[in-house]
């Protein structure tokens, strides 16, 4: 029994590898839990997504993006907190989208 836990925990391992992640202590019998950032309740077995872009439950939070980390070297990136995202595009002119070569997270 313990192999199996044990190869079930390296199966999900990789799914969170490449993100920004965070284990929420839970207590036997809670039914609800407290957001870490909006400070917002939520039932136990619920997700959300809170303002600071992280993908919770009341188990574990992680980032609900990906960062790049590879961009043409004329680009920059720039976070949309509205839209939980990184846009790419050319430093000189923001209308032209540059491609992202390698990312990290979701």
């Amino acid at each position: 029994m313990k192999y199996l836990a044990l190869a079930l925990f390296f199966c999900v391992l990789p799914s969170y590898a490449n993100g920004a992640c965070y284990v929420r202590l839970m207590k036997p019998g809670m039914t609800h839990c407290q957001d870490d950032v909006d400070k917002t309740w939520h039932a136990v077995g619920s997700e959300w997504r809170n303002s600071a872009c992280m993908d919770c439950s009341c188990g574990i939070c992680c980032d609900g993006y990906s960062t790049p980390v590879r961009i043409p070297d004329d680009c920059v990136s720039v976070f949309d907190s509205e839209a939980c995202e990184y846009k790419v595009h050319k430093r000189d002119d923001p209308s032209v989208p540059c491609p992202i070569l390698a990312a990290i997270g979701k």
